[in-house]
């Protein structure tokens, strides 16, 4: 039956102003995924991937060192939500990059204190109807699982997709599958790993999940990250 392999981007340049570009270790992390398409054996006949630069990225250098010459379709349906927006929403003053770096600074620990009030915007935005968002919690999960599905129509029988996405459409996607609703969000979205590989199957009843966030490829190295 076909298959479709979702896969996480690699670490982003978390902290800098230009957030949507590989850091050093996330080049790095899609080297290594690269090695982990070949041990696999994926002949892939559809590699798609949203329209984000570290997606992009991503997906150049993993297949590169796969030795997998295939053409990369872009679908903007595999973006990320924006995070700015969220964030933004959740407290105004927030519009002003200066305003939050400083906030994160005094509290002595900016990535903890980061992921604290990221946690509480990205519940307070799954939580409301959209009002005062570009986009809604239930408008990017819809989304999410139109884009893969949109992938699954293009598959013949026995061919193999892989998406490079986010770790939120992910979410979504795995979310639907599990549970029906978009109700798992928000505890699948924060461990999504950089580079990890979630596997969907599209048969005669729909998609099903069969493994979600695998790492195995990170294991007994330094490169597991989440940010």
């Amino acid at each position: 039956m076909p298959t479709i392999y979702l896969i996480r981007h690699a670490q982003a340049s978390f902290g800098r102003s230009d957030y949507d570009r590989l850091s050093p270790q996330g080049e790095q992390q899609s080297a290594v995924l690269g090695k982990a398409l070949t041990e696999r054996g994926l002949k892939p006949t559809l590699v798609v991937a949203g329209a984000m630069r570290r997606h992009a990225q991503t997906a150049e250098i993993a297949l590169r060192t796969a030795g997998l010459e295939v053409p990369v379709d872009v679908d903007d349906g595999l973006n990320e939500f924006d995070h700015d927006q969220v964030i933004v929403a959740y407290k105004p003053a927030y519009k002003r990059r200066a305003v939050l770096l400083a906030d994160l600074a005094r509290s002595g620990h900016p990535v903890r204190a980061f992921q604290e009030m990221f946690s509480a915007a990205t519940e307070q935005w799954a939580g409301s109807d959209g009002a005062g968002y570009p986009e809604s919690f239930a408008a990017f999960c819809q989304r999410s699982e139109d884009a893969v599905r949109r992938t699954a129509d293009r598959l013949g029988k026995g061919e193999t997709a892989i998406v490079f996405t986010s770790g939120g459409p992910i979410a979504a996607v795995t979310s639907r599958l599990l549970a029906g609703d978009d109700g798992l969000w928000l505890k699948l979205n924060p461990v999504t790993v950089n580079t990890a590989i979630t596997k969907v199957t599209a048969g005669r009843s729909g998609l099903t999940l069969v493994s979600y966030n695998e790492h195995g490829h990170l294991d007994g190295t330094e490169l597991l990250s989440y940010r």
